[in-house]
């Protein structure tokens, strides 16, 4: 604390210099004011601005294009999709249902066993959780194909037999498994923050850990189950490649949203589809924003306080076994979906056996080398650009209070509530004509990159705003310093955290996405991962799983190199 608040003294010091010096550049004091106050509120009109073309505009050009055809107003695309398309919504309701539950159960299970085990187990387990975080779209697809397939590794190498694994079950448990990993980080996050008095008090009062844990921490973590339930069924919502490659007949809506613009180029009706889509996940938002309200005063007494303990209960008995078993099935299936990317890309069939070549990585074209580069500049960019508007966003919603704040956070948050095919197809239709022509462009793709994560960056650096005292900003303005000057010198080296995290979250989600971007690319600008798209639905595994592998390799080395020099050099 006392080494904190001397950091405060310190920048509060400097600021007061750096304004006694300018304020020698000019004429008058008066004028240096009204000057900052202008940069300070024109500021406020981009940061604000940015979230009103790139995000709201979006939104409103797919619900317009969807209701008004051919110059008139209509709902014949919707009468269609409720009379003829019913069951693609019932579908994609029923695949995500049973997903995210899924996911939230395997979840929650893992969460359990890490935040009460002993540490070796807790730090195995949690770098294997990040690892799998950073997975490309349709490497479970391209895995389960390779595995379960008719042809596949397990089900006719090993067993000796030919099935049809296609359908429902094999999209449910493909994208219900690519969402644990965040899920179980998430939920353990929240579980790190409970009071461990609270379940000391309950052994000491005779409860066995299991009661404990259903009585008292379960309850406790609900916010985090929530908050992972709430992802998983949005992002399963928007899935359209695993539907496509291992569905069979099995067909979704966004599936159909998809083929609409990319075979047919119906854009009403593919407008209209993704409006279908956001209806069940807004819904699903509204239930966990009226939940977390009601348990917002419960959940607050929750936090850790000062004198709680890092280990405080063990696992043991019968609840060790079912939540270790939980966990060691999944983290096995990772490492044979891992493994199995990993063989299709050094090996290929030949005369009833696997031999390794490298043909698919000699084979590699330039082009496709020249995607993987691209996708690292865009979300180089994206880091940077993103996370800096995400957290001076987060400043003048939580500090400055601007007007019309929580309408402008509302909106800020529709990214993260909207499927991916909206938020593309929105992009189509808003940036196609003057003045802000940008479809055919890398700008294009690059700014849906950036406010597809404004929500995440916002919020963590809402979160880290709420641990720095705003006295210090109080103290500046009763010294005379301009707001520009206290964001700069005060707010921003305060913020660095949030920056970090924000920049090494939208780094690889920008090198692993592609559910909106697929409909912005141009000709000779594809990204790695609609390459990777390509390769799976032409049925060349062996050059997708070269082109997985990359960027996995590429997103974890700047991961690492990110986290050890510039954290490090934080923290030292």
């Amino acid at each position: 604390m006392n080494k904190e608040i001397k950091y405060w003294q310190n920048g509060l010091r400097k600021l007061i210099n750096s304004w006694n010096k300018t304020r020698g550049w000019r004429v008058s004091g008066l004028s240096d004011t009204r000057f900052y106050n202008f940069l300070d509120k024109s500021l406020i009109v981009i940061v604000a601005g940015s979230i009103l073309t790139f995000i709201l505009f979006p939104v409103v050009m797919v619900i317009r294009e969807s209701i008004y055809i051919d110059g008139g107003f209509t709902l014949a695309m919707y009468q269609n999709l409720f009379t003829k398309n019913r069951q693609l919504l019932l579908n994609s309701i029923f695949v995500a249902g049973i997903a995210t539950l899924g996911a939230t159960v395997f979840a929650l299970c893992i969460a359990l066993y890490v935040s009460f085990s002993n540490n070796k187990v807790k730090n195995l387990v949690i770098l294997i959780l990040m690892l799998t975080m950073i997975s490309p779209p349709f490497v479970s697809s391209l895995a389960y194909i390779t595995l379960f397939g008719r042809r596949g590794f397990i089900t006719h190498d090993l067993l000796g037999l030919t099935l049809n694994t296609y359908g429902w079950h094999g999209i449910a448990l493909m994208q219900g498994f690519s969402h644990v990993s965040l899920s179980a980080l998430i939920i353990i996050g929240v579980i790190q923050g409970i009071d461990k008095n609270l379940i000391h008090a309950s052994l000491d009062l005779g409860a066995d850990i299991a009661r404990t844990l259903k009585k008292i921490v379960i309850p406790l973590a609900k916010p985090g189950i929530i908050v992972a339930a709430l992802l998983t069924f949005i992002n399963c919502l928007a899935d359209f490649g695993t539907p496509i490659f291992i569905g069979g007949g099995f067909d979704v809506l966004a599936t159909e949203a998809y083929l609409n613009i990319i075979a047919y180029y119906n854009l009403p009706r593919a407008a209209a589809m993704s409006t279908l889509i956001m209806l069940p996940a807004f819904l699903v938002f509204l239930v966990y924003r009226y939940y977390m309200n009601e348990i917002g005063s419960f959940s607050g007494s929750s936090l850790k306080s000062a004198s709680s303990e890092d280990s405080c209960m063990l696992l043991k008995g019968r609840v060790k076994f079912i939540l270790s078993f939980a966990t060691w099935i999944f983290l096995i299936f990772m490492l044979l979906q891992y493994g199995s990317i990993l063989m299709s890309a050094i090996t290929r069939h030949q005369g009833g056996e696997l031999v390794f070549t490298g043909q698919f990585i000699s084979g590699l074209s330039q082009h496709k080398l020249n995607s993987l580069v691209r996708s690292i500049v865009y979300a180089l960019i994206s880091g940077i650009v993103g996370s800096g508007l995400g957290i001076l966003f987060a400043y003048f919603i939580e500090r400055r209070k601007i007007r019309m704040g929580k309408t402008l956070d509302f909106i800020a948050t529709l990214p993260y509530i909207i499927p991916g095919t909206f938020f593309g197809i929105g992009y189509i239709l808003a940036f196609n004509n003057p003045p802000l022509a940008l479809t055919g462009t890398a700008a294009i793709v690059v700014l849906n990159y950036i406010f597809r994560q404004i929500p995440m960056t916002s919020k963590t650096g809402s979160a880290v705003l709420k641990t720095i005292s705003p006295e210090v900003e109080e103290a500046g303005r009763d010294l005379g310093v301009a707001r520009m000057w206290i964001i700069k010198d005060i707010i921003l080296p305060l913020l660095k955290p949030a920056f970090l995290v924000s920049f090494i979250s939208t780094f690889t989600v920008t090198m692993t996405s592609i559910g909106a971007v697929i409909f912005l690319i141009y000709p000779g600008g594809k990204v790695a991962t609609v390459e990777l798209f390509n390769c799976i639905r032409d049925g060349k595994f062996g050059e997708g799983s070269v082109i997985a592998c990359l960027i996995i390799l590429v997103t974890l080395i700047v991961n690492v190199i990110f986290s050890k020099v510039v954290l490090g050099k934080k923290t030292s």
